[in-house]
């Protein structure tokens, strides 16, 4: 069989990846009744990231919704996930989770980061419950044998991929000059700047971080801080935090008049829901985004195919945003090691630490995610993929949302 000519369309390559998930099994199997599975999704549907976590769980719960019916229908076994709102907050998730952990007994933990990971992260090795995060990953998490995994590798991980492009680009031997906006309200965001701060001192001919500034929550003026971060000579202005952050940051600018000074940011944050919050996307022309999962392009790319079947067939009413593929990646990553753990152990008490174990031994190829990740591969040494780590650069050229550059390597980074 011409592997080349079956994936001719990105519908084709759709059709042969649901095929290869599912055509092991046969169509006796298909008339089996199914064994639910509980999963617990981690939300944040009232605090700081309010603004795309419809998109976010929308899109994991139809990633499961088709598992379950393409793939677990033919093994026996449904996955099923309840959401709670944690508010984004540390206390919020240790006061839930005993309560979650009873009323489910989940196999496997749908979270958002930053705040449900500090809250469970030194509690999960002896529930033996594995997390899987929507985001990138932490320095604080950055351990060996870790419970909580992410799909990409830390967010200074991604940073220092788009600096590294970014001083190239310039044809310039000068560093390029970051302003950092930050806050304390997270552990995450903390963790961020310090990781990038480690990455520019150990490569001052790259990157050089002029200043880092806290912020409230979801701040509203930006512009004393920005005007501060211009006068000490950034040229990007880095803003990881959230969608209010890089609103204010963009009216500091343009009220400023710097609007050539681009704002750099990631998946949970992006250019889509950061222009939609500031009155349509031509409002974010010349910043960019960056992070290693598939990018919300209009192209006919396998994981837009991906996602207009969990939307049509699977009645997913989301959009295709960042932070819709953010779920997608995470509900594929859980689906993909349950359903191992499954071939591995039958359909019968599959637990926590068999989804774990499933996670750890069995790598992902790009195909059986659709192409919304690239290769994946775990191991004990790091709750996140550390072997061929790449980004992609996602821009607004002209009013449109253009992938500027795919698969830019991620450089080494030492721990901080």
């Amino acid at each position: 069989m011409n592997t080349n000519k079956e994936c001719l369309s990105a519908f084709a390559r759709l059709a042969r990846c649901s095929a290869l998930a599912a055509g092991v099994f046969g169509l006796a199997g298909a008339a089996q009744a199914q064994t639910t599975y509980n999963i617990a999704g981690l939300a944040d549907f009232t605090g700081p990231f309010a603004d795309v976590m419809k998109d976010m769980t929308g899109c994991r719960k139809g990633v499961l919704d088709w598992w379950s019916d393409e793939v677990g229908k033919a093994q026996g076994v449904a996955l099923r996930v309840k959401e709670y709102d944690t508010r984004y907050d540390v206390a919020q998730v240790a006061s839930l989770w005993p309560g979650i952990k009873s009323e489910l007994d989940p196999v496997a933990i749908l979270g958002i980061g930053g705040s449900d990971a500090a809250a469970l992260q030194q509690r999960l090795p002896n529930d033996k419950v594995p997390q899987v995060l929507a985001t990138a990953g932490y320095g604080f998490a950055w351990k060996s044998d870790s419970w909580v995994f992410n799909a990409r590798a830390t967010y200074p991980h991604e940073a220092a991929a788009f600096y590294t492009w970014l001083q190239k680009k310039s044809g310039s031997s000068a560093p390029i000059k970051v302003g950092v906006i930050s806050s304390e309200v997270s552990p995450a965001y903390v963790d961020i700047h310090k990781g990038i701060e480690k990455f520019a001192k150990d490569n001052p001919k790259i990157l050089e971080v002029v200043e880092t500034v806290y912020t409230e929550a979801q701040p509203t003026d930006l512009t004393q801080q920005v005007n501060r971060l211009i006068r000490k000579g950034a040229n990007v202005l880095q803003v990881f935090n959230n969608t209010a952050s890089v609103v204010a940051t963009r009216r500091a600018l343009q009220s400023l008049g710097k609007t050539n000074i681009p704002i750099v940011m990631s998946a949970h944050n992006g250019l889509i829901s950061s222009g939609k919050a500031l009155g349509g996307l031509e409002q974010m022309e010349g910043n960019y985004e960056v992070y290693g999962m598939a990018m919300p392009t209009e192209d006919p790319t396998t994981a837009r195919a991906f996602f207009e079947k969990l939307r049509t067939k699977y009645k997913a009413q989301v959009s295709y945003t960042s932070a819709c593929i953010m779920g997608m990646s995470q509900g594929l990553i859980v689906a993909r090691a349950f359903e191992q753990a499954v071939k591995i152990k039958g359909i019968k008490d599959v637990k926590g630490e068999d989804v774990r174990a499933a996670l750890l031994s069995t790598p992902m190829s790009s195909e059986r995610s659709f192409g919304v990740l690239p290769n994946i591969q775990y191991s004990k040494d790091a709750p996140f993929p550390t072997e061929g780590m790449a980004v992609n650069i996602g821009t607004v050229e002209k009013g449109h949302y253009k992938l500027l550059e795919q698969s830019v390597p991620v450089p080494l980074l030492s721990k901080w």
